[in-house]
């Protein structure tokens, strides 16, 4: 895979430059930047379906703010993944997406380049590991070239029954909270405290197996998750704040993504 300059992303709050557009290829695959309206409706209507959601678009104000990945199946057309990204600082944490489920106040501390990585989702009929590769290396080429430290989002668990996840979630409190310094506060009014009330002794095996994938790969990156899932009624999923600090990867993660692009 080749990076392939484009043009600018969109704008950002706080007035700096929106994440750089991404081109880059992989054997049926290309991830770009959508450059339309058009392309960010393709988006939208690509969550609705992957989150099963009774209407054609998901839609939220903070698309506005954000830059929108899409990767396509070039010989057929058809966009099978996107995610979308926004660029934040110390001043303007408290505006983005996350903001809205967990309070965010100790990350205002936080001196160095933010990115929040959001609304990911591959088309449930695509199941090519190579859609996953290449949205990662798409990922850590912008990354890389912005210099960002702190790359952060929520990952869901589909449903709102905790009971599913419990060893999940267990292994989450025994091995992954966020640092003290960092750990995102209660802001939702409905929440799954796991790092107070989750005491059993995680089964390995079993609580690998109840991670969703994307939350798999930030904890093999050493991300790190808030003590507490949100319970999204809306969205029908448990979530809970993952981040990661870009220069705690391990050197063998690092160049693994890298290698990618």
């Amino acid at each position: 895979m080749h990076p392939v300059p484009l043009a600018p992303g969109n704008g950002a709050e706080g007035g700096e430059a929106g994440p750089a557009s991404i081109a880059l290829a992989k054997g049926s695959y290309r991830a770009r930047t959508a450059a339309d309206e058009a392309g960010i409706r393709a988006a939208q209507a690509l969550r609705a379906r992957c989150f099963g959601l009774d209407t054609s678009h998901d839609a939220d104000p903070h698309d506005a703010e954000c830059s929108h990945v899409l990767i396509d199946h070039v010989p057929s057309g058809r966009i099978v993944c996107c995610y979308r990204l926004r660029r934040v600082d110390r001043r303007t944490i408290g505006t983005c997406y996350a903001a809205q489920h967990y309070a965010l106040d100790a990350l205002e501390a936080y001196d160095g380049k933010m990115l929040e990585f959001g609304r990911f989702c591959i088309a449930p009929e695509c199941t090519d590991p190579d859609v996953l590769r290449l949205a990662w290396a798409a990922l850590t080429d912008y990354v890389d070239r912005e210099d960002v430290g702190l790359l952060f989002g929520c990952s869901s668990f589909a449903g709102v029954e905790a009971g599913a996840y419990l060893d999940a979630f267990a292994d989450l409190r025994a091995r992954h909270l966020a640092p003290d310094k960092w750990q995102p506060g209660v802001r939702a009014s409905e929440v799954f405290r796991f790092g107070a009330d989750v005491t059993r002794v995680p089964d390995r095996k079993r609580a690998a197996a109840q991670m969703p994938p994307l939350l798999r790969t930030y904890l093999l990156m050493g991300g790190w998750v808030s003590d507490h899932a949100v319970v999204d009624r809306e969205m029908n999923t448990l979530h809970v704040f993952t981040g990661v600090e870009v220069g705690a990867i391990p050197e063998s993660r690092k160049r693994l993504l890298r290698a990618l692009v």
